[in-house]
């Protein structure tokens, strides 16, 4: 018997840019796959109101840039099982009738969520019966937040070991928990020639270089940091990576111009694999793709300016795995990374660490264990959560 071909639905939300590059990369895998017939990936905020869509986008973006501690105070106070999910559910449901309209018209067999407010909506149409889908979650970060939870699953993916004995001690069975790594590009896999990538931005192939990711950290450190890097003592050169912001790339390169490094300033790239495994030391911030991005890359990191929350969450793993530094003031980010290309063992022993640590193939584990999965949903009753919030409460 010839089994049906599968149709995929991917949903992310634009809240950041990792919940939406780690579906591309889940979608371009399943589109490789011949047990595919149609796959999907769509923005659940495309589907909502302006409001609603900025509430979700551009706040988000906003307390990034002005309150990150606000954001860093939220996570925690947030971060209880089942504390806000019946409100939030409420909220999402009155704002994104087209959004479930569409998933019921496209009636998948496979649902996967790279954020949770879509994962909540699809959830609910599971319990209620208006949706027969198999619903997986994959959690784009290291860490597990509360918010990730819900009533009705069929799988969960996520990034590391430690997670997966977060949840299952929370009382989440074990068989429900694959540990796949961080979607990323399958791009990340491919070899690059380093020697051509670099003389192609007009740079030494035998010195050390430098990335700095400048886009996403917002306009004081980045320039900042583009400063800092004009006073480090060890020879180096630098590619400046400053996105879509094109002013944030004018002051860049007014800088680079008139600093004693060797500065490369480029805008936005799809290149980033050729740069990151181009590159002896990632210099940003830490979300949950660009992690996983350059633990695929074996490149080492130097964290800077954090997003209070997950994004510390993820440095706290990187730096008791060895693989990344943490500038904690801007004013010592050359002591910092002289100190670190002083020792050329320590970060040939962070780059082997990386390796280590990578799941370049997180998407095709995904994929293959979603084709044939024929796990029947989850339902968490009541007794359920709250021995889960106990269990998260440590009581």
């Amino acid at each position: 018997m010839i089994e049906a071909r599968k149709r995929v639905l991917i949903i992310s939300t634009s809240a950041g840019t990792g919940h939406t590059r780690a579906a591309e990369a889940l979608a371009k895998t399943f589109a490789r796959d011949g047990r595919v017939e149609e796959v999907v990936h769509e923005d659940a905020l495309k589907y909502t109101n302006k409001l609603f869509r900025d509430f979700y986008s551009k706040l988000y973006t906003t307390f990034v840039r002005s309150a990150p501690e606000f954001l860093g105070w939220w996570y925690k106070t947030s971060d209880e099982p089942w504390k806000t999910d019946a409100m939030r559910l409420r909220l999402d449901r009155l704002n994104t009738g087209p959004l479930v309209k569409f998933i019921r018209r496209f009636d998948p067999h496979i649902t996967v969520c790279t954020h949770f407010m879509p994962a909540g909506l699809i959830s609910h149409l599971i319990r209620t019966r208006n949706l027969q889908a198999h619903l997986s979650i994959v959690v784009t970060d290291f860490d597990f937040h509360a918010m990730w939870l819900s009533r009705t699953f069929h799988r969960y993916f996520v990034a590391i070991e430690e997670t997966r004995a977060h949840l299952e001690t929370l009382g989440l069975p074990g068989e429900r928990i694959t540990v796949s790594g961080i979607p990323i590009d399958p791009v990340f896999s491919e070899p690059v020639d380093r020697r051509a990538v670099l003389s192609a931005h007009g740079l030494d192939p035998e010195k050390r270089t430098l990335l700095l990711s400048a886009g996403a950290l917002g306009v004081g450190p980045a320039e900042f940091i583009l400063q800092r890097l004009a006073h480090l003592r060890n020879e180096t050169q630098a590619l400046v990576v400053c996105g879509r912001d094109e002013e944030l790339r004018n002051r860049a390169e007014a800088i680079a111009g008139s600093g004693s490094a060797h500065f490369r300033v480029l805008g936005y790239t799809d290149k980033m694999h050729e740069l990151m495994k181009s590159a002896d030391l990632f210099i940003g911030k830490p979300g949950g793709l660009t992690t996983a991005e350059a633990l695929a890359c074996g490149l080492p990191m130097a964290i800077v300016s954090p997003i209070p929350g997950q994004e510390e969450r993820n440095s706290d793993h990187l730096l008791e795995d060895g693989v990344a530094i943490k500038c904690n003031e801007m004013t010592t980010i050359p002591f910092k990374i002289d100190r670190l290309l002083d020792e050329p063992e320590r970060l040939a022993a962070m780059r082997r660490r990386a390796l280590a640590l990578a799941r370049p193939d997180a998407a095709r584990t995904v994929v293959q264990t979603l084709i044939g999965d024929d796990l029947p949903p989850l339902k968490i009753n009541a007794e359920e959560r709250a021995a889960i919030a106990s269990a998260a409460a440590g009581a």
